[in-house]
This record gives structure tokens, sequence and C-alpha cells, in this order.
């Protein structure tokens, strides 16, 4: 097969992932909701191949459950993963921001930039939103030059545990999303400005904020 080929053959299945990852973060598709490949596919208007190789890539990040005999399912999360992820963030990343005051790594500064500009565009797209939110935020702990802290940022910003807490949050109050990006704008020009402790404060409070909530 041809590098052609192949680069077509991943483009429609990037298309339905983001078509069902889209439906999920929006609630079109709620926790627990059965995903019949057969009828979806006909759809979406393609094979069966591009959607399993979507809902597989999907299931990674904890969106969808694959079971056997049983098909795909959407996820259902549990609060107290949520909060678990959400007390380790208050402890990693407000002194991570203190310490990207320090080392200002140039590249993720510039990511920090782009996230924020790119959240007030979209506001009101919630997958969108969440997203360069979690773009944001794994940003500002790579600001701080520290591999071994981006691994931990990433796992406490898994999909299956982020998605949960922004999406609800951002449907109820969909003002908070772009007092986010204030905040977050905030938060960048204490580390440009070598503030730390202005940084860490700021991170903390930002954080501290938005706690899971039961539905």
């Amino acid at each position: 097969m041809s590098a052609t080929g192949r680069l077509h053959i991943q483009s429609v299945v990037d298309q339905v992932y983001d078509v069902v990852r889209s439906r999920i973060l929006s609630g079109d598709l709620p926790g627990g909701s059965r995903l019949p490949q057969t009828s979806l596919a006909e759809e979406l208007g393609v094979s069966r191949t591009p959607l399993r190789e979507a809902l597989r890539r999907l299931s990674t990040e904890g969106l969808v459950e694959l079971e056997a005999n049983r098909g795909a399912t959407v996820a259902q999360h549990d609060l107290t993963d949520q909060m678990h992820a959400w007390r380790a963030r208050l402890v990693l990343e407000p002194p991570a921001a203190r310490l990207a005051a320090e080392v200002r790594e140039p590249a993720a500064l510039e990511r920090m930039r782009v996230a924020i500009r790119r959240q007030r565009q979209v506001a009101d797209d919630i997958g969108e939103s969440f997203a360069v939110n979690r773009e944001f935020h794994l940003a500002l702990v790579a600001a701080a030059g520290n591999p071994h802290l981006v691994q931990f940022a990433q796992t406490l910003w898994m999909t299956r545990i982020g998605v949960p807490i922004f999406t609800g949050q951002a449907v109820d109050r969909p003002e908070d999303v772009r007092r986010w990006a204030d905040d977050h704008e905030a938060i960048l020009r204490a580390v440009t400005a070598k503030q730390g402790a202005a940084a860490e404060r700021l991170t903390r409070a930002h954080i501290a904020a938005s706690p899971p909530r039961r539905d």
C-alpha cells in the first residue's frame, strides 16, 4: 500500500475519532451509552474498520469502554478518581509554576500563550475548550523544565479524569471558561516576570476554585 493510501485511511480514522469524541464531550453521547458499531458506521458513512480504530483510541483516553461480547460503551466516571486527581494537581502544579518562573522554558511559554489565545476563541466549544485548557496546564508544568513533573502532570490530566470535571463545570457555568483564560493569562504574566511566589499562589487559587462536583 502506498504512503498516500495510508495517510488517507488514517485521516478517516482521525475524522471519526474527532466526531465521536466531540459527541461524548458535549453530552450527546452520555456515560453508559451503547455504541453499536454497525449503525454508527452507517451514520458516519464509513466502514467499521476506521470506526473500530477510533474507538480503540478513545478507549486509551478512558472515554470509551471496550468489552468482549458487549461491544463499546461510553465510559462512566467515578467522582473519587476525579477528587484524587484534583487534589494531586494542587500538590503538583503550584510548585511547578514557581519553578517555571525560574526556568522559563521558551517553547513551553509559547505553548501557554497559544493556548490562552485559543481558549478565548473556542470558549463555546466544550471539547476544544478542554483540549486547550489541558494544553495550558501541561505547558505550565513543562515550563519548569523537569520531564518527571511533565510525566506526572500528564497522568493527572488523563482524559478519563479531566473531561468529566471540565465538562460539568463548563456546561453549568459557561462564563467560567473565559474567566479561566483570564486566570491563565495572570499566571503566565507572573511566570514570565520571574515572580515565582505569585505564579504559585495564582495557580493554587485557580485550581482550588474549581473542584470536582457531584452531579
